[in-house]
């Protein structure tokens, strides 16, 4: 676990006994765990638990915050409310994750069908209004500042800043699709223009799809200032008809708001030319649909999903496609959102006064515990490349595979 930099002193308070705690409950809980700290009760007494050094100070509001369900959603919301505050290591609490129980709410559950039931243009609008409709100026306190991106850099040795990680990511991406000057490049959900800063000042088209207005303007202003060759539109990937296919792709982060990923391979074979590459990276689970109910009700709304690799792998193999390269980057995200979280609690003062205290704690729980998944491998990441053959390639289906194998027999 790596242990990130106290935001506030430990300070002292009347020490008690944990006989005085509750016998259920997170207080209860963190005593019983080995992991050194100090729980601040409502009355200001204070009880030290573990052995060691305390890593942090859990500050109880209430009376009732002692007895919060041990649940991730219902300590997310205590937390996010203010009924439960940390100082020192948020992260070093992610040890005790494993022994939460996930519940999502029916609501939430009918929700999520709901939308994965609606058309993707809306949804996809509506989630991904919902969730940049804060601004570029709140993600931008905490993602790298020269490429910005939103998704994993790649790291050649743990020292490195994610400036450095974010061009690597860039250059790695350039040599798989082997771009030279001139290529179309088509960029699926731009975020802020690293693509097009990356690729355009090397001579390559760069055509960028995006569904975010603030991101659509930013990426403009990005080509005008820098004569940039490169052409942004506000249009969803699913309904984009280009003039002509592109030489290559790249989808950096977004196949985790396409959860149908069937959908998604035949647009992406319909868009590139015979012998056109595509490159695509995304945080992944092993499980489809398996996106906490804290990150539903406070991050990420619609049909938001990690990343199945052997699905996605699945269906571009059905659709034409032959997979190149498969490189998983899961301690890469790590150390990506280890850097955002600590970028974050440093633009503390910042963030509350421009966007709020909830929203300050929503994405720093969101942050801390993304690396704590990504160091304990409750969530993977990945890159793959994948090549457009001539053929679309027949889905299989048990009767088709039946007479194919009776017809070879012949």
């Amino acid at each position: 676990m790596t242990k990130a930099a106290r935001t506030d002193p430990i300070s002292p308070r009347r020490a008690v006994g944990t006989a005085l705690l509750p016998r259920t409950g997170i207080a209860a809980l963190l005593a019983s765990a080995d992991l050194p700290g100090t729980l601040e009760l409502p009355d200001g007494s204070v009880v030290d638990v573990g052995v060691g050094e305390p890593r942090y100070r859990l500050r109880f509001r209430t009376d009732s915050a002692l007895r919060t369900p041990l649940t991730e959603l219902a300590i997310g919301q205590a937390f996010v409310s203010g009924d439960i505050d940390v100082e020192g290591d948020l992260g070093a609490l992610f040890g005790v994750r494993a022994t939460l129980r996930e519940e999502v709410p029916l609501r939430q559950r009918l929700r999520f069908l709901y939308d994965f039931a609606r058309s993707p243009l809306k949804m996809n609008k509506q989630a991904v209004s919902a969730h940049y409709g804060r601004g570029d100026d709140f993600y931008l306190t905490f993602i790298d500042n020269r490429f910005r991106f939103y998704s994993q850099g790649l790291f050649q040795h743990p020292g490195e800043t994610i400036e450095e990680a974010s061009e690597h990511k860039l250059e790695t991406m350039f040599a798989a699709l082997d771009l030279q000057p001139g290529d179309r490049l088509l960029d699926i959900g731009g975020g802020w223009g690293g693509v097009s800063q990356y690729c355009g000042a090397r001579g390559v088209h760069v055509t960028t799809l995006t569904i975010a207005e603030d991101s659509a303007d930013h990426i403009r202003a990005l080509i005008d200032d820098n004569g940039i060759k490169g052409e942004v539109r506000l249009e969803d990937f699913l309904a984009h008809r280009p003039a002509e296919p592109y030489d290559h792709a790249v989808i950096y982060g977004v196949i985790e708001h396409l959860p149908n990923y069937r959908r998604f391979a035949a647009k992406a074979w319909d868009v590139l030319k015979p012998g056109g590459r595509l490159y695509l990276d995304a945080s992944a689970s092993v499980r489809k649909f398996s996106v906490s109910a804290f990150t539903r009700e406070h991050i990420w709304g619609g049909t938001h999903t990690y990343m199945t690799l052997q699905d996605v792998i699945a269906e571009l193999l059905y659709h034409g496609f032959e997979v190149l390269d498969v490189t998983r980057e899961t301690r890469d995200y790590e150390l990506t959102m280890l850097e955002w979280a600590k970028r974050l609690d440093a633009a503390k003062d910042d963030v509350v006064a421009r966007w709020g205290e909830e929203t300050y704690r929503a994405f720093r729980l969101f942050l801390w515990g993304g690396t704590h998944a990504f160091n304990v491998n409750s969530l993977q990441a990945y890159h793959l490349v994948a090549e457009r053959t001539a053929d679309p390639g027949p889905r299989p289906s048990r009767p088709r595979r039946i007479v194919e194998f009776v017809s070879g027999l012949r």
